[in-house]
């Protein structure tokens, strides 16, 4: 099919692919603000500043470059952004090290294909994969589990398509560990909405939270929250003083969610302490 390419503006654009792609209309009518296109992907390289990006990369109002729909889609090259990096002058190797992993994925994905759905593991968590329920659930799609920030991130992610990486890990964690689900379920919704997402790093983000693709689960805790959003879910979320699911210490959280495991101090490095809702 030969698509159109003249539109007076983005409305017209939008409907024209409305009636092109009535399935995928259908799914969702949101259309995200995200400008596509050269120009656009060129103001976000110019706006790239590696040292920022180092500090800041894990805050949800840090310095991350938001490029990678424009990488997902060959807009820009992984190495015009690993040449830009390293060109700026500054500390640029969390930047080069996150790129790496983009591309690794990507060749994973080249020699397995399909088998990106597949567990490419078994679980390090003391379960088989046949205890996950493989159905996404309901109130996590339709943003309303009671917890202000899993439900924002699931109504950011469906009316923007694009969520920082914490909060994907933290969807991921929440899914496939608090609610026992099977994480092909959640990589699959992922990929209706996000503008950025590949099978590749896409799936295997997903499944290096899982520990189907890692030595061990990914698990959160309220204060690693709370310190990368600066206590702004929390504010305002009605289970903030009781039936935080999350209000744990993490190797107390470990020995819950993971029952059938030996116990061990969790492994995870603390983050920074913060007060609690602070302004």
């Amino acid at each position: 099919m030969k698509l159109g390419r003249d539109f007076e503006n983005r409305a017209a654009l939008v409907d024209y692919l409305s009636a092109v792609f009535p399935k995928a209309a259908a799914c969702s009518p949101e259309i995200p603000a995200i400008q596509g296109g050269r120009e656009a992907a060129e103001k976000g390289l110019a706006a790239i500043d590696p040292e920022r990006y180092r500090a800041t990369r894990n805050q949800l109002d840090g310095a991350v470059t938001r490029l990678s729909p424009y990488l997902r889609h060959g807009v820009v090259s992984l190495a015009e952004v690993r040449r830009l990096a390293l060109e700026s002058g500054y500390v640029s190797e969390k930047l080069i090290n996150e790129l790496g992993w983009r591309d690794y994925f990507q060749r994973v994905y080249q020699r397995i294909g399909d088998d990106i759905w597949q567990d490419r593991e078994d679980y390090k968590t003391g379960f088989q994969a046949a205890d996950y329920n493989p159905e996404l659930p309901t109130d996590l799609r339709e943003g309303r589990t009671g917890l202000n920030c899993i439900d924002s991130f699931a109504h950011e992610l469906k009316q923007t398509g694009y969520i920082h990486n914490h909060p994907r890990m933290w969807t991921a964690a929440y899914l496939v560990h608090f609610r026992r689900g099977q994480w092909q379920s959640g990589a699959s919704w992922f990929l209706e909405h996000l503008l950025d997402g590949d099978p590749a790093s896409n799936n295997l983000s997903w499944q290096w939270v899982a520990s189907t693709f890692s030595s061990k689960p990914y698990i959160f805790d309220r204060t690693i929250l709370e310190y990368n959003t600066a206590g702004y879910y929390c504010r305002t979320c009605p289970l903030a003083n009781r039936g935080c699911p999350f209000d744990k210490p993490l190797p107390q959280l470990e020995q819950e969610l993971f029952p059938n495991l030996p116990f061990t101090p969790a492994a995870f490095k603390p983050a920074p302490k913060t007060k609690r809702n602070r302004p």
